[in-house]
């Protein structure tokens, strides 16, 4: 019964393809694999998951990360002495400096199943990176009790909601 299930979805797979053009070997492949999938997803099923733990870590995170006044302390790693070392008292985590406002890309034009992207500018007219070591952070002015601004960071660090040991 399995292998007529797994002819037939190949022959459709196929037959569709076909539909398109003649089929290239990427597309015989491709309709390969999904077969392959198909039969291992059968067999195996998915993961018995029932606490959904991450799950629950990563909405916990998201809404920490939205508090308006989430007070934490921001550090550099020292690559020369293998150190943390204090940089500031901060609000709210690091934000990646690739990061972008908008989305970084739009559709020029689509006919049927092609289509043209093209980069988008963020806001500010500028095209940021679609990678950068940067981080921006909100510290602390000491100068101005209770406002903060943010500071460009180059290096790596690491952001706490608890002071860490140096």
């Amino acid at each position: 019964m399995r292998a007529s299930v797994k002819l037939f979805l190949l022959l459709l797979v196929v037959s569709f393809i076909a539909a398109c053009g003649p089929p290239t070997s990427d597309d015989i492949q491709q309709a390969q694999q999904e077969t392959i999938l198909a039969e291992g997803t059968a067999q195996i099923g998915m993961p018995a998951i029932t606490h959904f733990q991450e799950r629950k870590n990563l909405k916990m995170i998201l809404e920490l990360r939205d508090q308006g006044n989430l007070a934490t302390y921001t550090y550099v790693w020292n690559e020369f002495n293998g150190r943390l070392v204090f940089f500031c008292n901060s609000i709210g985590y690091g934000i990646p400096y690739a990061t972008q406002y908008t989305n970084p890309a739009k559709i020029a034009w689509s006919h049927g199943s092609q289509s043209q992207v093209l980069p988008q500018a963020d806001p500010n007219g500028l095209f940021s990176p679609s990678s950068a070591e940067g981080t921006w952070v909100m510290c602390a002015d000491p100068a101005k009790s209770g406002n903060t601004t943010p500071v460009y960071v180059e290096p790596r660090i690491i952001v706490s909601q608890f002071k860490l040991t140096q």
